[in-house]
């Protein structure tokens, strides 16, 4: 099943395709194997093979799927720990500080040093990590000045070819193009002034040039670059260097190496330049149609490409026409795909595939994998899914399915899969009618409110009442939230879930839990206490599972960062709160001190961003509904006693659109929907918010607009990049940027900490400044947290000293 474009080289492009495949494999196998050997119970070589087996399974698994086994069509995009990183590895392109890791022979990094690169050693800080395009993946930023070594340097992406091969598999290898790689990029210390990472491009082009000439030698027919670098106006490069940098490199890559024809081998294999997460312009379609490479991935879910004509160019190669959504999880309605993919014709394509708008990684692997369920009745977290909602679902496997689907129709005709056509379409038409996804009583409250839900008093006469009711000292001391989750809690909460645990059993257990929590914070000297959320699994999916409108999965597992996973929500109908949520643990955590407790919830754009939301209306009145249920949920948690509430909004800039001017609509809604659950509470009751990962600089007004009382922020990783940015704003509300960077497993001297809170004070008033760890310590063990906080609490007394 193939494309074939006559004026273009051989071999062709497949007909139907996928970006890229989740990783972490169908139960986590990735996530454990890495795990073990970071702790030191398997070794380098047990790694391989495990991570060997998952890779092999893998593509067979999308053969038998219906993807080729021999034109290229199923993606080698496994990685370890992240792709950028990959691209980091390969290119040798390793900061200072962890230059000794490099193997001195050939310039590659083992596996210890590739996950210390990662994770960080000593007082060696880690890459730092933020939003991949708006998404909810993490990626690494590499770190590139005028002396950063760079060449082809580590061999892995042939070798996995090869591996693949030899398992009866061809596969396409997927990279992280060379200009999206150089313009995620941040200049390292050691940068000169004005150096930029796209000065460069030339040597990071070479390296590339290697790696195609390697491919071709072991026989690989395809390659794809990923580069959604094209779809975004928001990196802080030009456009029109940007575009320059597109030329220049794929000028060098296509043109300057000899492909491969029907008569002889050639120098590289062909390419696929892929542009995901949003839509490529016509400039950039052109931009990609004048040069040589072979085909050209469009996202046609979250773009469209306007059939103005053909496009100059185009002829010679293959358009893959991303129609089915790799970023949500909705059966596709097949019909009006097809009907996007003939819309394509006016462009003049040598020929169309058809393939997903961007990788599989962003969705579990299968939906039917929920067919059983381990939780007892009554019992949330582990329930089958609805066998009506499963019929509205595609994962990883499903959208595969469609893909194959979609290209025999384009081959064939659609009348060769004419039943598939109309299954698809009465899958869809009947989520419209079905029980729950409309529910008045919610449309009628939303369509009731009024400005005045949306606001609340001057900040200085709330500040005043605050100060009043708390008490607390300057530089006052908290967490984020969650604390560690030991294996005791998950067993405890598992058992509850399978019906083994009795409910008292259970209610013992957590607040026992809670106790030890409390004591801990009390011993360390931190000035807000937390309850620590031993009762939640995950920051999101806990709140689904108590908010009509939403379901869970079993195995959704999806892959956050590195060996990080999470079984994101569906939100398939109308939300609404059918009783409290939080309110008994917190009201607990507040007996059991005389110190004030946050009562911590999670916000409303991030439940939406870490779920898999529905598409039949818009995300704004979505967001209002679980606002609404969250201005709920904060009421009574203040007529318990709680005197400060975290509603976190970590997601705030993950959704940002892509385009600057889809900006302001989006920040409307998102700060409107937090702002109107946290309204509704009385001056003295405090409102944090939280933050983490992102590029802030580009929604510093919508955290303005958020009108929280105190806003923490990540800002470890970056040495307080943010903390300037938000004085020259002129942010003039609590701040707590992060002192302690809970991503890595170091941890960080007193003297670290207190220079870094000391960077902050310089910059914002010392009287807003608070103190706090980038995010929740869920993920992290008590031998590393219990010294980081002696040392944050110690350093908040030290510079408080000095004030």
């Amino acid at each position: 099943m193939t494309t074939d474009p006559t004026t273009t080289a051989r071999p062709a492009f497949p007909g139907g395709t996928i970006l890229g495949y989740p990783r972490i494999g169908r139960r986590r196998e990735l996530k454990k194997a890495v795990e073990s050997f970071w702790a030191g119970r398997t070794d380098a070589v047990d790694l391989e093979i495990a991570a060997g087996t998952l890779r092999r399974d893998t593509v067979r698994r999308l053969v038998a799927l219906g993807l080729d086994p021999d034109d290229g069509s199923v993606p080698g995009s496994f990685s370890y720990y992240d792709q950028v990183l990959d691209v980091v590895a390969t290119l040798g392109a390793v900061p200072a500080r962890f230059r000794d890791l490099i193997d001195p022979d050939d310039g590659s990094l083992e596996p210890e040093g590739y996950f210390t690169v990662a994770r960080g050693r000593g007082e060696d800080a880690p890459l730092e990590m933020t939003k991949w395009f708006d998404t909810n993946y993490h990626y690494l930023v590499p770190e590139i000045s005028e002396s950063t070594p760079i060449s082809f340097a580590d061999h892995r992406v042939v070798r996995e070819y090869a591996e693949a091969k030899e398992a009866g598999v061809t596969t396409r290898p997927v990279l992280v193009g060379p200009v999206t790689f150089l313009a995620l990029s941040k200049a390292a210390d050691d940068a000169g002034e004005g150096f930029h990472p796209l000065d460069r491009l030339d040597d990071v082009v070479a390296a590339y040039a290697d790696l195609l000439r390697a491919l071709a030698a072991v026989g690989a027919p395809w390659v794809q670059l990923d580069e959604p670098a094209l779809v975004t106006d928001s990196l802080d490069v030009p456009a029109d260097r940007l575009h320059a940098a597109v030329n220049a490199a794929y000028r060098t890559l296509a043109s300057g190496l000899a492909a491969a024809t029907d008569d002889e081998a050639g120098e590289r294999p062909a390419i696929l330049v892929a542009a995901p997460f949003g839509g490529l312009e016509p400039d950039g379609l052109a931009l990609l149609a004048a040069t040589d490479v072979e085909a050209i991935a469009v996202d046609l879910v979250k773009g469209s490409v306007p059939a103005t004509g053909p496009v100059p160019g185009l002829a010679t190669k293959t358009l893959v026409a991303g129609v089915v959504d790799g970023h949500n999880v909705w059966r596709s309605d097949l019909t009006a795909r097809l009907d996007v993919v003939d819309a394509l014709r006016p462009l003049g394509a040598g020929a169309v595939a058809v393939g997903t708008s961007t990788s599989l990684l962003h969705v579990p692997h299968d939906v039917d994998d929920e067919v059983f369920a381990d939780a007892a009745p009554g019992r949330t977290g582990g329930t089958t899914l609805d066998p009506r909602l499963r019929e509205w679902l595609a994962f990883a496997d499903q959208k595969v399915g469609e893909v194959t689907v979609l290209a025999r129709a384009v081959t064939q005709g659609r009348d060769a899969v004419a039943a598939e056509l109309t299954a698809s379409s009465q899958a869809v038409a009947s989520r419209v009618t079905a029980a729950g996804v409309v529910v008045p009583a919610v449309r009628e409250r939303a369509a009731a409110l009024t400005d005045a839900d949306f606001a609340r008093g001057p900040y200085a006469e709330r500040a005043a009442a605050q100060a009043a009711r708390l008490g607390l000292p300057p530089l006052p001391t908290t967490t984020i939230g969650s604390f560690p989750q030991t294996p005791e809690i998950r067993r405890a909460r598992a058992a509850w879930t399978r019906g083994e645990l009795a409910d008292a059993d259970y209610t013992a257990a957590m607040r026992a839990e809670i106790d030890r929590v409390v004591e801990l914070q009390t011993a360390l000297g931190l000035d807000v206490l937390v309850h620590g959320e031993p009762e939640r699994n995950d920051m999101v999916q806990y709140f689904a599972e108590h908010l009509d409108g939403f379901a869970v999965t079993a195995n959704g597992w999806v892959q956050s960062y590195g060996s990080r996973c999470v079984r994101p929500p569906i939100l398939w109908g109308d939300v609404q709160r059918p009783a409290p949520i939080t309110v008994e643990w917190s009201a607990y955590t507040a007996s059991r001190t005389d110190k004030p407790v946050k009562g911590m919830l999670t916000g409303p754009v991030t439940i939406l961003a870490w779920s898999f939301v529905r598409d039949d209306q818009p995300l704004g009145d979505t967001a209002n509904q679980v606002g609404l249920a969250l201005r709920d949920e904060i009421a009574d948690l203040e007529a318990a006693g709680i005197a400060v509430v975290q509603v976190d909004e970590p997601a705030l800039r993950e959704l940002l659109p892509l385009r600057r001017a889809d900006q302001d609509e989006y920040l409307r809604w998102s700060v409107g929907s937090f702002r109107l659950a946290t309204s509704g509470v009385d001056a003295a009751t405090q409102v944090h918010t939280h933050l983490c990962y992102s590029e802030f600089g580009e929604v510093i007004g919508a955290i303005d607009g958020l009108d929280a009382d105190v806003t923490s922020v990540e800002a470890a990783r970056s040495r307080m990049e943010v903390v300037p940015e938000l004085r020259d704003a002129g942010y003039s509300r609590g701040i707590g940027p992060g002192v302690y960077d809970i991503h890595s497993p170091r941890v960080p001297s007193a003297a670290e900490v207190t220079e870094l809170l000391q960077l902050a004070v310089k910059s914002i008033d010392p009287a807003l400044v608070w103190v706090n760890p980038d995010c929740g310590l869920k993920t992290r063990r008590y031998a590393e947290i219990e010294p980081a906080l002696t040392h944050l609490v110690a350093a908040a007394r030290e510079v408080r000293a000095t004030l």
